[in-house]
């Protein structure tokens, strides 16, 4: 199934490059792999290395690479809970912007893992919301 049909709606609200990273990773891991959630995973994990999750949508980072530790490490074999399309190689300092920018409570007495944490929850709900949920 090709990626256009597919589109994650996140990634329908984000910027056109991410969408055609997604799109062309996807056909080509359909190639490889077939349609399914492999597919899927490989398709996102190339978008994680140029965008990070902002609320609802997918914005370019200031940096390429993994967004996180088991991006990093990668492979089938190594099932790990991931960041969720959170920065969290990012500085803290930029994760302070993000939670800022999601308007995130208490994020001024936070560390870096919590920060993390409550920007996944924060993306959680506006893309819940931007999907007609609560």
């Amino acid at each position: 199934m090709p990626g256009r049909e597919v589109l994650p709606s996140t990634l329908k609200r984000s910027p056109a490059k991410a969408q055609r990273t997604w799109e062309k990773t996807h056909d080509s891991a359909v190639e490889t792999y077939g349609e399914g959630q492999r597919a899927h995973r490989t398709a996102f994990a190339a978008v994680k290395n140029q965008f990070e999750k902002v609320g609802d949508h997918w914005e370019p980072k200031g940096r390429k690479g993994p967004s996180d530790r088991q991006a990093a490490g990668g492979g089938p074999a190594r099932r790990a809970p991931t960041a969720a399309g959170v920065d969290a190689n990012a500085t803290k300092d930029h994760l302070m912007k993000v939670a800022r920018k999601l308007d995130v409570p208490g994020r001024s007495r936070m560390n870096k893992p919590e920060l993390v944490k409550a920007i996944q929850k924060a993306n959680n709900r506006q893309t819940a919301k931007a999907r007609g949920g609560r």
